[in-house]
């Protein structure tokens, strides 16, 4: 099994508004999020972050979201699992980030 650690996230009461609606201004963050909002992902490389941007660039945007409290991002040997931390948002910001994930689906 491979050994797994822990990056450092805000707690729940630590999350501020301002932060993760910065995480959330950038399409390339908003689109992981929406992925990650129908269950945790595994990255190898970043790879779900797409394509066409360097690693390091997916890996700052991961880390964006990561440090404003939006998902969690557990170390895996050289992987990453991501899953948005729902629940301590929800908590804190009722409805934000339903509003969020929805804002396109309106007419």
């Amino acid at each position: 099994m491979p050994e797994i650690s822990k990056l450092p996230h805000p707690d729940r009461e630590d999350i501020e508004l301002t932060a993760v609606l910065f995480a959330l201004s950038d399409d390339a963050r908003l689109a992981l999020v929406r992925e990650l909002a129908a269950g945790p992902q595994d990255m190898v490389d970043c790879a779900a972050l797409g394509t066409d941007l360097p690693k390091s660039t997916k890996s700052h945007q991961v880390k964006v979201l990561r440090e404003a409290g939006v998902v969690d991002s557990e170390l895996r040997g050289r992987n990453r699992r991501l899953a948005l931390r729902r629940a301590d948002l929800d908590a804190r910001f009722p409805g934000l980030l339903d509003a969020v994930l929805t804002a396109n689906d309106r007419p």
